[in-house]
């Protein structure tokens, strides 16, 4: 094992050109961890977060960015069961993706599905743990049911649209241009809805409403997302991209019976994600095995061109995923 690795760190808080190149020293898994030799890394949206001083890593993560990784185990920390070295993952992380190594929790690891290579296996992790725990946990959607996304296009979005569809929910997905809206259809959206063009709520509406809505935008969305609600109805929030704050009247919430919660990943136990991990081995892994739903790349480039990843993420031009390479 070599003693530094190259690496992306953030500099200062800032835009994307505040990320740089260095070398750091390579992390030793502690007890219940391995090392991970890094693939590829994805790209999210809570990169760019914390790169922006928005998002502080937990205690005891990493400093560097990056949430999601695929590549092979190379080392075990005490305690690790079910792992060896040479084994091909893809891995959700507390931080720490941006490098050559990466260290997380064993559980927190899963299999590359057959016939999938690394550079879509690092799709995987953030958006599936992120979908699965907020849509089908704690939003409880069922077979038959409403189901609207917002940022159909985006990573969250192509992944949410794919799982719901192959659930059985009836899904209907916002995005900000034709091109995003066919795509939204091709993965399996019964309605994508052009929001610069049309009303959400009024489509919803015509349908009998949303029985779940997931959304990251906020701000302005909020209020809009509850009159698109049927009675019953649930909302999660998984991010913020218009703010936090809005005016509501919860004597509808009430009335009406609805649900409003919400939910980020990052600072959950070390427990909560394993059980997520647990879920998706047994229930969402046959599926991408068998090729009945698949991450949707946008773009790849090299691990020292991450300021150009978060400048296209940020541009919103983009369809799925970007991720690093990071090794050959």
């Amino acid at each position: 094992m070599p003693e530094t690795m190259r690496a992306v760190e953030i500099s200062r808080p800032g835009g994307p050109e505040v990320l740089r190149s260095v070398q750091r020293p390579v992390p030793v898994p502690a007890a219940g961890q391995v090392l991970i030799r890094v693939h590829w890394a994805g790209v999210n949206r809570p990169d760019a977060l914390q790169r922006a001083g928005a998002y502080d890593p937990p205690p005891g993560a990493s400093d560097l960015p990056g949430l999601e990784a695929s590549g092979e185990v190379v080392a075990l920390g005490a305690g690790v069961t079910g792992l060896r070295r040479g084994d091909l993952v893809c891995a959700l992380l507390p931080g720490g993706g941006y490098a050559d190594y990466a260290v997380t929790a064993a559980a927190h690891c899963l299999p590359v599905p057959e016939g999938m290579g690394l550079r879509e296996a690092a799709c995987l992790p953030e958006t599936f743990f992120t979908v699965w725990s907020n849509v089908f946990v704690r939003g409880g959607l069922k077979a038959g049911e409403r189901f609207l996304i917002h940022g159909g296009s985006s990573g969250i979005g192509t992944t949410a649209i794919q799982l719901a569809a192959a659930r059985g929910a009836r899904v209907f997905a916002t995005a900000g241009s034709e091109a995003k809206c066919a795509a939204c259809r091709e993965l399996g959206a019964e309605r994508a809805i052009n929001y610069r063009e049309e009303d959400f709520t009024e489509v919803l509406k015509a349908e009998g409403g949303a029985d779940l809505i997931l959304d990251m935008v906020g701000g302005s969305y909020i209020p809009r997302n509850i009159r698109t609600l049927a009675d019953d109805g649930r909302l999660v929030m998984i991010a913020f991209l218009e703010g936090p704050k809005a005016e509501l009247n919860f004597a509808q919430i009430m009335a009406r019976r609805l649900t409003v919660t919400g939910s980020t990943l990052r600072p959950q136990s070390d427990l909560a994600k394993a059980r997520i991990a647990e879920a998706l081995r047994a229930e969402v892994w046959p599926l991408l095995s068998a090729g009945r739903i698949a991450p949707v790349m946008d773009s790849d480039l090299p691990l020292e061109e991450a300021a150009a990843a978060h400048a296209r993420m940020e541009e919103s031009s983009h369809i799925g995923k970007i991720v690093l390479q990071v090794a050959g």
